[in-house]
This record gives C-alpha cells, structure tokens and sequence, in this order.
C-alpha cells in the first residue's frame, strides 16, 4: 500500500482543511490514493492514538498537520515497518516549550490559550483561525478559509486535543522510526517557531527538512507547493 497517503488535520480544523492539497496531489500523481482522515472526537486524549491506529489503513503514508503530524510522528513509530514513510507540516517535536526543547511555544502563552478556551471556546476557535493564518501572503482571506473548515466538535473532544497538545512529546517516536521523514515548517509560522526546523535537524540530522515563506496554514497557503515536496520525498522513498 506504499501508493496510499493519509492525511491528518490540526487542531480544531476538519480534513476539509487538506482537501486543496489532497487535490493537488491527486493531479499531480493519478497513481496515488490520498485519504483525508478526521481527528478523533474523544474526550479521553489516552484513546485518540488507539482509535487513529484501528481506523487508519497499516501500509499507508502517513501525513499530518499541527498535532496531526504530531500524531502521525506518535502511529508511525508504533506501526514501525508498516508504515513506509512519515510527514508533517508546521508539526513540532513538543508544541509548549520545554526545558530541554526551548524552540516551542512559551508555556505561559499556551496556557492563557488554554485558559480562554476554557471561558469562551467559539470566540478561542475564531482566534485561533486569526493565529494560524498570522504571516501569511494573505491572512484574512486564509483565516476565512480556516473558520469554514472549522466542524462542530464537542468543547470536551476539543479540549482533549489541546492536552494531547500539551502533552505530547515526539522526540522518542522521531528517534525511534526508521523510516523516512520530511517535515515541513513555515518561516512566518506564528504557532510553530520556525526555529524548530533548525533544532529539529540538529537533533536528527538524517532527517529532511524544508521551509517555506508561509504561515501555521502553509498547506492550505501553499498547497502545489507542498504536494511538490511531497511527491518529490515519497518519489525518492519508493526507490530507497
């Protein structure tokens, strides 16, 4: 199933999000099967992996946004040899900053998100649109694009994402899967330090890497691009 690519959303955005970039690859390369996969919409964050790992196809890429990359990082170093290759678009290794992973978003910034989620989550949602489109060529029409991919999903599902996002650390799972990675970062990313990329490769120099000009929504902003770099990384990875 090494001709089988799924992708995975960000935080509170649906699969609607990728379905520009969907397109784009499937013009680009008619062999290939692209799926667009929803996140879970549980509240317990432990089950989210374990219903992705039942519901996603083994033998398939796998790509994600955000914390579905960070996702996607956590399934392909579970799935080992099953999974033929992972990649992820403005996905960190930890999303909050850490001690030992200062390229991330300061914790107090993350917490007083998490805080006004708590108060008031439809405003949050909307700001978060405004936050993800930030440094983009062209922010409100992006932010725009967002909020319609925005879905109705249940405050406590939402809130579960944003542990998982708080949570989550990938430095293991990257360490730890063999198999090919490309991660995807934008220079202009106002969620996502574009620092990352830099400490990222440090990190794992056998990693590939790329930055585009573009914001926390590069692969709406930027979808032919992406799906390029996608297909040039899959096309290279099929001959390893």
């Amino acid at each position: 199933m090494r001709d089988r690519l799924v992708l995975l959303p960000g935080w509170s955005f649906g699969a609607a999000a990728l379905q520009p970039l969907q397109e784009a690859l499937l013009s680009r390369a008619r062999h290939l099967r692209v799926d667009l996969a929803e996140l879970p919409q549980r509240s317990d964050a432990d089950a989210w992996l374990d219903e992705l790992d039942a519901r996603l196809p083994t033998g398939a890429w796998l790509a994600g946004w955000s914390l579905g990359g960070m996702l996607a990082t956590q399934l392909a170093a579970r799935r080992g040899d099953a999974c033929p290759g992972l990649i992820t678009f403005a996905s960190n290794a930890c999303f909050a900053r850490r001690a030992d992973w200062p390229t991330a978003m300061p914790a107090p910034v993350f917490e007083t998100f998490c805080e006004a989620f708590a108060l008031d989550a439809e405003q949050t949602l909307k700001r978060f649109s405004l936050l993800a489109s930030r440094g983009a060529f062209d922010p409100r029409t992006l932010a725009r694009q967002l909020q319609v991919t925005q879905p109705r999903i249940a405050v406590d599902a939402l809130a579960a994402g944003l542990r998982l996002l708080a949570d989550l650390d990938g430095r293991l799972a990257l360490r730890g899967y063999a198999g090919p990675q490309l991660h995807l970062f934008g220079r202009q990313d106002a969620l996502v330090p574009a620092a990352a990329a830099e400490a990222l490769l440090a990190w794992l120099p056998d990693l590939e890497v790329e930055t585009f000009d573009a914001s926390h929504g590069l692969p709406l902003e930027y979808p032919d691009r992406v799906a390029e770099a996608l297909l040039r990384f899959i096309d290279g990875g099929e001959h390893d």
